[in-house]
């Protein structure tokens, strides 16, 4: 695993070196930055593909094995299928047939439906997994059952793993809803449209080989190209990629929990007499139910001042596509479609966009989407006094959730966790978090049911918000008040043995999961 152990930034020791490859320790915001240039994958030519541009072949098993599938490849794919993915599993499943070992899988996101590649990780033919992962996959890496060391990245970190060149995919098998005979793909028709493929570009863009899995072949020209056939080697057609309604959920709904709602209530009039909602905002909000209803609270409010947010980014829901229809917001800039309403409206509405993560979260790029937005509502599992989050840990130190674009988002102009102030009567405010994924400094406004801490560094919100009659407290005195009616929260007991790293947006190296001991 790793030669030695380091303190970095944030006051975690952390490994130098992870999978034989030499890491950086987190040395402060803004401290790292890149030398030299993007990766580049081989230079094709197109004397070696199909003059008439067919490059439909008979099966995964017949592309995987034309693009030379061998021990410790990387294969990467996207999660654009959710629980409903059919493809990823598929993959791993001939690679075991063909005795293929010591893999590298590079998700964007896992889900559930993935925990029977456990069993690859258990038999070699898979050796870790880097990328984010939910559920089953994170409790057996958590477990020190995993063979190689987990990397987890934020979207935006992914992709600048890949195009620094510190992850080198050597085949990328993307799903497609459609897709034409030369590889042109889009997710906006067939039976598994998901909307649109926002984590696929840093893929097809930087991947030896490309492989392009349909289960609605269309006439050429498909359009929109999101994924361009230029880059693709291989299309295969077969019978399901995804299971309709576990791609995509007909059932997000704004929560109906009292507590969640008057968090989300206490958000709005924040954002309000603050003076971050205002006319020509920029502004993004998960799917979770306490999101759905901060968005919806904020609709009313623009709707009634006469006001529209300027640009919405989504991840995206029926309740965006509402604000769009209805006036309140003007563009939606979109890298992955959450419910049916979402889908349907890229395909029909000028302003719903396709706008990848390649674009939005990209640290190493000429400026991204994050700095840009004046609101930026997430979600966390822990926060302690100094305003340090967690969101891939729970407190009893399992690997339960991915980064997905947090850490990205955490560049916002004004950072809003709403959160409860415990869950299953376990504090969530605590004087550590089990697992740091941002540095407190970027952090700006926590709001519970019990009250509102702003972090100490915003003495402009802090100034602003004097005399208000919203519950502004410190967030050491929402800290006590959740000790005292759940009691000190006992601390997890660790192995010394590091079962996954958490890289910062930078590609540096912010905190470790050790093993749970049981």
């Amino acid at each position: 695993m790793a030669s030695k152990l380091v303190k970095n930034a944030v006051g975690r020791m952390v490994p130098t070196e992870v999978n034989g490859q030499k890491v950086v320790p987190f040395g402060g915001l803004g401290k790292h930055r890149p030398s030299g240039n993007k990766y580049a994958p081989p230079i094709a030519t197109s004397l070696d593909y199909p003059e008439d541009g067919n490059k439909v072949v008979g099966s995964l098993k017949e592309a995987l094995k034309k693009c030379g599938l061998k021990d410790g490849m990387t294969i990467s794919t996207h999660h654009h299928l959710r629980d409903g993915d059919l493809v990823s599993n598929t993959i791993f499943d001939i690679a075991h047939e063909l005795k293929v070992k010591n893999l590298v899988w590079l998700p964007s996101a896992s889900f559930p439906c993935h925990q029977p590649i456990t069993r690859y990780l258990e038999d070699g033919t898979i050796d870790h997994i880097e990328g984010s992962m939910n559920g089953p996959l994170g409790k057996f890496v958590s477990q020190g059952k995993m063979k190689g060391t987990a990397v987890l990245r934020s979207h935006g970190g992914r992709v600048q793993a890949i195009q620094d060149g510190e992850v080198k995919i050597d085949i990328a098998v993307l799903a497609a809803p459609s897709s034409d005979f030369f590889g042109n793909a889009n997710a906006l028709n067939g039976p598994s449209a998901c909307g649109v493929l926002g984590y696929a570009t840093a893929d097809y863009f930087y991947a030896d080989k490309v492989i392009v899995v349909t289960d609605n072949l269309v006439d050429f020209p498909n359009m929109p190209m999101e994924i361009e056939g230029i880059y693709v080697d291989y299309v295969v057609v077969v019978d399901k990629i995804g299971i309709p309604e576990k791609i995509v959920s007909g059932t997000t709904q704004i929560t109906n929990s009292p507590d969640r709602l008057y968090i989300a209530d206490l958000t709005a009039k924040f954002l309000l007499e603050s003076g971050i909602l205002k006319d020509r905002c920029f502004m993004q909000a998960g799917a979770g139910g306490t999101s759905l209803a901060i968005g919806h609270y904020v609709h009313q409010i623009l709707k009634e001042k006469g006001w529209k947010s300027q640009v919405g980014f989504g991840g995206s829901t029926k309740y965006m596509v509402q604000m769009l229809e209805e006036g309140t917001m003007e563009h939606i800039l979109d890298a992955q479609a959450f419910d049916l309403g979402a889908v349907e409206s890229i395909a029909h509405n000028k302003n719903h966009h396709q706008y990848p993560v390649y674009n939005a979260y990209n640290f190493h790029t000429k400026g991204n989407l994050t700095t840009m937005m004046d609101i930026m509502i997430l979600g966390a599992t822990e926060v302690d006094v100094n305003f340090n989050a967690n969101v891939v840990s729970h407190s009893d130190g399992y690997l339960l959730h991915g980064i997905g674009g947090w850490q990205n988002c955490l560049h916002a102009k004004n950072v809003i966790l709403p959160v409860p102030l415990f869950r299953d009567r376990i504090p969530v405010i605590r004087d550590e978090v089990t697992t740091i994924c941002g540095p407190g400094e970027l952090i700006d406004i926590i709001v519970t049911e019990r009250g509102i801490a702003i972090n100490p560094k915003r003495k402009d919100l802090i100034k602003k918000m004097k005399g208000s009659k919203l519950p502004i407290k410190t967030i050491q005195e929402l800290k006590e008040e959740a000790e005292r009616i759940c009691g000190k929260p006992k601390a997890v007991e660790f192995e010394d043995k590091i079962v996954a790293v958490i890289k910062w947006v930078d590609g540096t190296v912010i905190d470790v999961v050790k093993k749970v001991k049981e």
